[in-house]
């Protein structure tokens, strides 16, 4: 069958849950790749009481609704992030705690180690996220930057994430990264740096979304079949890419999404350059099992309109994999002429 169509919650956590569990039915979605803000899901409730647990997944199963992946991106970003005040607006209390940024750092440790059993707990077996980095300043290499440089960044993050990977392995639980730039993998080349930082650990994988590489130059249908069995979760998201309007670079010029000058920016699925075709292709050939989760981002459109044609491109674009080959049926083996 077809893979489940989700939605990914984090951009819609202004609504309670109640309120869009409902909306997200209606827009044509099967399930919720639940963020860990808003009151969407809260880690340390769902360590502490059975009821939420099973109050959550009653209000999912009462609109139709499946989870098959929590995300806690927002306190996976403070794990290895050189930690300023920005920080404060997407933390909990709790892991911000006195803005010490080492100890903002190990909190976040402690709650991503939570979000292991917490997500264990509820029954999901992928947890969606960020790693943080504290080498991202320094993707570009002034002051001339070593390779020794790069290195203690990719032990640094090793360090941190190991002891955070052992609980997830103890949970039986994956962590998929959504390679990102800001992140310690932002397209392959260090996407393979933090799988051998890490020595390959199990649970270790991807959150493959082709508009964070695609701006880039990054082939991303290169990287579904590079990294097949260490994507754990896909996120649909589209981008355009072009000129702008000559005065703004693939780093931004520090413009707002939706600004006109941009020579890339998020649309609606299906409305921008990714080769979703090939995308779904390739997923297939790996054997990609996993949901097409939206991740709705477009700066330019009413959400609720985008959301619902990205939930019906979607779930036109998917289709099962081949159960055998199409001309099978003239092997001699069959009693057909060869």
């Amino acid at each position: 069958m077809p893979r489940p169509v989700t939605l990914f919650t984090g951009q819609w956590a202004d609504l309670p849950l109640a309120e869009l569990a409902p909306l997200a039915r209606t827009m044509g979605y099967d399930g919720l790749e639940l963020a860990c803000w808003g009151d969407h899901f809260d880690v340390q409730q769902a360590l502490e009481s059975p009821r939420y647990v099973a109050d959550k997944r009653a209000l999912l199963a009462d609109h139709g609704l499946q989870c098959l992946a929590i995300g806690n991106h927002l306190v996976g970003q403070a794990v290895c992030d050189r930690i300023d005040e920005r920080h404060e607006a997407i933390l909990p209390t709790r892991v911000w705690g006195d803005c010490d940024p080492e100890g903002v750092r190990q909190r976040a440790a402690r709650e991503m180690i939570d979000t292991a059993r917490a997500a264990a707990r509820f029954g999901v077996k992928t947890v969606t996220g960020f790693t943080g980095s504290s080498i991202w300043h320094a993707v570009y290499a002034f002051p001339p930057t070593s390779q020794a440089y790069i290195d203690k960044g990719y032990a640094d993050f090793a360090a941190r994430w190991l002891p955070i990977l052992a609980e997830f392995e103890a949970n039986d639980v994956n962590f998929a990264l959504e390679v990102h730039p800001t992140e310690i993998a932002f397209d392959t080349a260090s996407s393979q740096r933090a799988l051998d930082a890490l020595q390959g650990h199990a649970r270790f994988g991807f959150n493959f979304d082709p508009s964070h590489l695609a701006y880039q130059g990054v082939d991303y249908i290169g990287f579904i079949r590079r990294f097949g069995p260490r994507i754990f979760n896909a996120h649909m998201k589209d981008v355009w890419w072009d000129r702008g309007d000559g005065t703004v670079g693939t780093f931004g010029g520090h413009t707002a999404f939706g600004d006109a000058r941009r020579t890339w920016d998020f649309r609606s699925v299906g409305r921008g350059m990714i080769d979703f075709e090939s995308l779904i292709v390739a997923l297939n050939d790996v054997g990609y099992a996993g949901p097409l989760s939206v991740e709705w981002e477009d700066s330019r459109m009413d959400r609720v309109h985008g959301a619902t044609e990205s939930a019906a491109f979607c779930h036109k674009l998917d289709f099962a994999p081949a159960a055998g080959a199409f001309d099978a049926v003239f092997d001699k083996s069959h009693g057909m002429a060869g």
